[in-house]
């Protein structure tokens, strides 16, 4: 298709704009540009055919199955977006009183208490404007806590290697020392390992649960308890508490500090770079070092109140407060039933696919998963030359979103596919149907699984040349 710089005219418009009824004022010519701007000039019907023509090079949920591992792209219900553009909530600005703004506290007031009652924790903020902002934030606090009691030698933070990719990441910008902690043959935690790995040096523990090969660790109690007698504090990656919300709780394991995905986990539309919404929730003993502006409620009604010991700001006012809108309305309509029902049906879904397509392919772990699993395709490279990525370009002609391709990074060839709770069985025979047609089609035809896709709009781009000399300007 054409860049909308290559549909412009030069003195082409559709801008209708009224006469200015105010007096005009003219910039300092210090403040006025030397040349104009370099903007493409259309008309209405060409520029509502160049979006129209965009949405249809895009593939989302609402086009097709989109099982995209950890990252829970499920169908969000529209009555979130319609409850989060309801003119109370969008007519509002951060900087009115707060007396004037006494629904939407209500709101972050409500949303804390029920996601405290879904995770276990006591407090929560809202504030991180992602999961990974979240995690970071979670981080600071058990820094700050360790501090506070003057144990400044706790400088390291364990990290299994079934982790998210971004917990090591965030222990490192929160200026700890990582430690990488090996899984058994079963996926889960090495526990002598971890018994080796911790001491006086020890501030806390991340742990990514369900894990990346989609197993919840069946030793939760025991690492936990390794940690806290340590000394050291527990930070559960909430990122897939898709799994388990409604049937076990974080802080009923031992878990000092979570993250929520409220972007994921609470059908918030997730993707394309935002919004985001990585809500913070711990327990008691971390709540004197919550970031600023947190919510509570007092018979005048609702007003902030800042940590005696705050870690600070995360950003700009009360964190993304649209989001928290969408996933107090899921909250609301599903109800602790409800979210507990969609846990075990997108563990009934995962469980579905995996057990259906085990006799065509490796899966990385034995036995039950949760909301995911990993298939490693290693043998079908070995024996045809097919990778993993091949296999997943060759979905794309199925009409079908990739799962997550060579993540986790202890899986060779890995796939890590999640239904989510939101996709039907006949929707889940199709995809199913598909991959065993690709695993065949690898050991008729190589060749042709290789040159995939072959029926979208771009086929393979040259993926080393455009991340190392990206083009990111029409010129």
């Amino acid at each position: 298709m054409k860049l909308i710089f290559e549909r412009s005219v030069a003195g082409r418009s559709c801008a209708l704009l009224p006469e200015c009824d105010v007096p005009q004022a003219a910039l300092p010519q210090e403040l006025a540009r030397t040349q104009s701007l370099d903007l493409p000039e259309l008309s209405e019907i060409d520029l509502s055919r160049h979006y129209t023509e965009l949405c249809k090079q895009v593939h989302g949920v609402n086009d097709g199955f989109y099982p995209l591992g950890s990252c829970t792209m499920k169908y969000n219900p529209a009555v979130n977006e319609e409850t989060c553009s309801l003119p109370g909530f969008t007519g509002i600005h951060p900087l009115q009183p707060v007396h004037t703004a006494q629904g939407c506290m209500e709101v972050l007031h409500t949303a804390e208490d029920l996601l405290c009652q879904v995770t276990g924790m006591d407090v929560m903020t809202f504030q991180p404007a992602a999961g990974a902002h979240g995690e970071y934030t979670g981080v600071l606090l058990i820094k700050a806590y360790h501090q506070s009691r003057g144990d400044t030698a706790r400088n390291q933070i364990i990290v299994p290697d079934s982790a998210h990719g971004t917990n090591p990441a965030t222990a490192a910008m929160a200026g700890f020392k990582v430690v990488n902690v090996p899984s058994g043959a079963d996926g889960c935690v090495d526990l002598e390992a971890l018994r080796k790995a911790v001491g006086p040096n020890t501030a806390g523990l991340m742990l990514t649960n369900p894990n990346t090969v989609g197993i919840f660790d069946k030793n939760i109690l025991e690492i936990t308890d390794i940690i806290h007698k340590a000394g050291g504090l527990n930070y559960y990656d909430g990122a897939n508490l898709n799994a388990i919300m409604g049937t076990v709780r974080p802080g009923d394991m031992g878990f000092d500090v979570i993250h929520l995905n409220l972007h994921k986990t609470f059908a918030t539309p997730h993707g394309g770079g935002g919004p985001g919404a990585g809500g913070v929730g711990c327990k008691e003993i971390l709540k004197p070092f919550l970031p600023q502006n947190h919510v509570i409620k007092t018979e005048n009604g609702f007003t902030f109140e800042n940590a005696p010991q705050s870690i600070g700001s995360m950003k700009a006012f009360y964190g993304n407060f649209g989001v928290v809108v969408r996933a107090l309305t899921y909250l609301l309509n599903l109800g602790m039933a409800g979210l507990r029902e969609a846990s075990q049906m997108a563990v009934l879904n995962a469980n579905y696919m995996r057990v259906k397509l085990a006799p065509h392919c490796k899966i990385a772990t034995d036995g039950i998963c949760m909301h995911e699993f990993v298939m490693s395709l290693k043998d079908l490279l070995k024996e045809t030359g097919v990778s993993a990525k091949d296999v997943a370009k060759a979905m794309l002609d199925y009409g079908m979103h990739p799962p997550t391709m060579y993540f986790p990074l202890i899986v060779e060839e890995a796939l890590m596919i999640e239904p989510t709770e939101t996709e039907s069985k006949e929707t889940l025979d199709e995809a199913c149907n598909a991959i065993i047609e690709i695993l065949a089609q690898a050991k008729q035809d190589p060749e042709r699984v290789k040159a995939t896709p072959h029926s979208t709009p771009i086929g393979r781009p040259d993926e080393v040349t455009a991340a190392r000399n990206p083009r990111l300007r029409y010129q």
